[in-house]
C-alpha cells in the first residue's frame, strides 16, 4: 500500500489522542481503528496495524503505572492469564456469532454501567464485592470474560475492566487504570500474534503511530496519576457515551 504525507498526518495526530484516552479509561479503539481506516487502509490491516500500536503504546502506560506504584501485581498478572485464552477464544467466536448481536446487547449493558457511575456523585469508589481468598479467582474471571468480549467485539474493554476492578474487587481507579493496562496489553498481544500470521500489519505506518501512542499514554498516565479518581470518572462518562453512540451506529448501518 502507498503512503503519503496526508496518511501520516490522519493517523498520528489520532493515535495520540486515543494513546492518552486509553491510559486513563480504556476506549481508545474508538478513535485509533476509524482513523487508520479513514486513512484509505482495508478493514483488516488497519485492525492489524491498530494493534500493533496499541499494544507498543499500552506497555508504556502500564511501564508509567508500575513506575508511579499504581498497580496491582497479583491482581493484574492473574487477570492477565485469563484474558490470553479468553482473546483467543472470543477471536473464534466471532466468526460464527453475528456482531450486531453482541453490539444490541452491549447496547442494553452500557447505559446501566453509566447509571452506576453517574450514580458517585463525586468520584467513582472503590467497593469491594468478593471476599478476600476469591480475590484473584475472581480476577481470573474478570480477565477471561472481559478478554472474551476483546476478542469477541473489542472497543471499551479498558473501560470495563477499570469498572470491574474498582466496583468488584474494590482498587481504587488510579489502581485499577494501571492495572488495567496489563490485562489489556496481553490481550492486544494475544490479538496481534493472529495478525501477524496474516500478514495484516504495515509497520511503516504501525512504528510511527506507535511513537504517538507512546507519547499520548505517557502523557494521559502521567495526568492520571496527578489528578486522580474524579479526572477518571469524567473520563469514564465521556468514553462510556462514545462507546454507545458507535454500537448504535454499527447497528444501525
Amino acid at each position: 500500500m502507498e503512503l503519503t504525507w496526508v496518511t501520516y498526518l490522519i493517523v498520528c495526530p489520532l493515535v495520540f489522542l486515543a494513546g492518552l484516552v486509553d491510559s486513563v479509561a480504556g476506549g481508545g479503539g474508538l478513535i485509533s481503528l476509524p482513523a487508520y481506516m479513514a486513512a484509505g487502509l482495508p478493514p483488516h490491516m488497519a485492525a492489524g496495524t491498530n494493534k500493533l500500536s496499541a499494544c507498543i503504546g499500552t506497555t508504556a502506560a502500564a511501564l508509567r503505572f508500575y513506575s508511579g506504584r499504581a498497580m496491582a501485581g497479583r491482581i493484574g498478572l492473574v487477570a492477565a492469564a485469563g484474558a490470553l485464552p479468553g482473546s483467543w477464544l472470543g477471536a473464534q467466536l466471532q466468526q460464527h456469532i453475528p456482531a450486531p448481536i453482541v453490539r444490541i446487547g452491549m447496547i442494553v449493558v452500557i447505559p446501566i454501567v453509566a447509571a452506576v457511575v453517574l450514580g458517585e456523585r463525586k468520584e467513582l469508589k472503590p467497593v469491594r464485592r468478593v471476599e478476600a481468598r476469591f480475590v484473584l479467582p475472581t480476577a481470573l474471571a474478570v480477565g477471561l470474560l472481559i478478554g472474551f468480549y476483546d476478542g469477541l467485539v473489542g472497543p471499551g474493554t479498558g473501560t470495563f475492566l477499570i469498572l470491574l476492578f474498582t466496583l468488584v474487587l474494590g482498587l481504587d481507579p488510579v489502581t485499577a487504570s494501571g492495572t488495567a493496562k496489563v490485562v489489556n496489553l496481553a490481550s492486544n498481544v494475544a490479538a496481534l500474534v493472529s495478525y501477524l500470521g496474516t500478514g495484516n500489519i504495515l509497520p511503516r505506518l504501525g512504528i510511527p503511530a506507535a511513537c504517538c501512542a507512546i507519547l499520548g499514554n505517557l502523557l494521559g498516565a502521567q495526568l492520571t496519576l496527578k489528578r486522580g479518581t474524579a479526572f477518571i470518572r469524567r473520563m469514564l462518562i465521556v468514553v462510556m457515551c462514545l462507546l454507545l453512540v458507535r454500537m448504535v451506529w454499527d447497528v444501525v448501518q
